[in-house]
């Protein structure tokens, strides 16, 4: 499919390449990817954000994710339209800065999530011909090769305009630790002023969600068990309480937190709801010790051996347990004038495309914040 800007692109770009489970990334010169489809677009990546699912990618936790090796990660990053189809299917043109999510690439349209639209349960769901949850679909960095290269194909259905205000570095976080993090904060349907937890609140997502359910006018408790999370999370000035499980127990802060809250009985005592972002048992039953009787707990991590849960709270307590995993194009576009609009940033380390391996090095050194690659620093 020829485009009207060909020959102003390069004949090759710069990409990472993942060629076995368990091994470092390695950086070859090969030629620009193609577009195939009327709604593609062709995009000079600007920024590209590393993600915990790329490490549990490389890791081969992912099966039978990816396909085939090589494989380019990465399934939040930003850029540039530098080319479109001939007959192109979206008003996208040239020089738009967009935000490109993992999920859908090339929906199949029809199938019942494709087919399914709003409802009144599900509002924010893309309207009919285009589902973030097609299970035809390709989900670029994980399926399908992604962001970690200096250009990449988009479905221009998969897209967020990015606002003004916002960096593409900074837009690159938000394609999945901001999207993931606010749509969990919708699944947890509160009010303001009721009360959240976000166990790892100090991690990508959770530094994240503290500064989202705080603009939100949400009462955020923050829970982290390493120093250097913790310090993150204390630093962002969000008015949490951010709480040590290492040295206090869930049931003696649901206990203050009732009574700050005035309340007369232990199981009026606690959070309204609870977001789950680490892959720990311990971290789980910490967060729904949290919780009120008929609190909601919000899972969105995965760990490969699940998650045991305690009968007890579900029957006796009332506690609802459900998931959240991304929103829907129409939350990614709410995201980013969100941010925009309040100031939400990531904490964030930027390295150049070349250094992508020393990113993986700092990532499993748990410090926090996100990292990033920015396309425009030197090797």
């Amino acid at each position: 499919m020829t485009t009207p800007s060909t020959s102003a692109l390069p004949g090759s770009m710069k990409a990472q390449f993942l060629d076995a489970f368990n091994t470092a990334y390695a950086l070859r010169t090969v030629p620009l990817p193609v577009m195939s489809s009327p709604y593609d677009v062709l995009v000079k990546v600007d920024a590209a954000s590393y993600c915990h699912t790329d490490a549990v990618l490389a890791a081969g936790q992912m099966k039978p994710y990816p396909s085939n090796f090589p494989h380019v990660g990465c399934h939040e990053f930003a850029g540039t339209v530098v080319a479109l189809p001939e007959n192109p299917a979206s008003d996208l043109k040239i020089g738009d800065r967009i935000g490109v999510p993992g999920r859908s690439f090339h929906p199949c349209g029809t199938c019942y999530e494709c087919a399914a639209g709003p409802t009144p349960d599900c509002p924010d769901d893309d309207p009919p011909g285009y589902s973030v949850n097609c299970p035809h679909a390709i989900n670029n960095g994980i399926s399908g090769d992604g962001g970690f290269r200096e250009y990449a194909i988009a479905d221009s259905r998969q897209i967020a305009p990015i606002p003004d205000h916002l960096s593409a570095v900074d837009t690159a976080t938000l394609m999945c630790a901001g999207v993931t993090i606010y749509n969990a904060l919708k699944r947890c349907a509160l009010q303001p002023r009721q009360r959240v937890g976000i166990v790892g609140c100090g991690g990508g997502l959770g530094h994240l969600g503290l500064q989202f359910a705080s603009k939100m006018g949400l009462k955020v408790v923050g829970v982290d068990n390493a120093d250097g999370p913790l310090q993150l999370a204390r630093s962002l000035g969000t008015g949490a309480r951010i709480v040590d499980a290492r040295s206090e127990n869930a049931h003696d802060v649901a206990i203050e937190v009732g009574n700050e809250d005035e309340k007369r009985e232990r199981g009026d005592m606690g959070l309204d709801a609870v977001i789950i972002l680490p892959e720990s048992q311990k971290g789980f039953d910490y967060g729904v010790g949290l919780l009120r009787n008929h609190g909601r707990c919000v899972v969105v991590s995965f760990p490969e051996s699940g998650f045991r849960i305690d009968t007890h709270d579900i029957v006796f307590r009332d506690i609802s347990v459900v998931g959240s995993l991304v929103g829907s194009n129409t939350v990614l576009r709410e995201v980013l004038r969100f941010a925009a609009d309040h100031g939400v940033r990531a904490l964030i380390k930027t390295y150049p495309l070349s250094k992508l391996n020393e990113l993986v090095d700092d990532y499993h050194k748990g410090e926090g914040g996100k990292l990033v690659i920015d396309m425009s620093l030197p090797d």
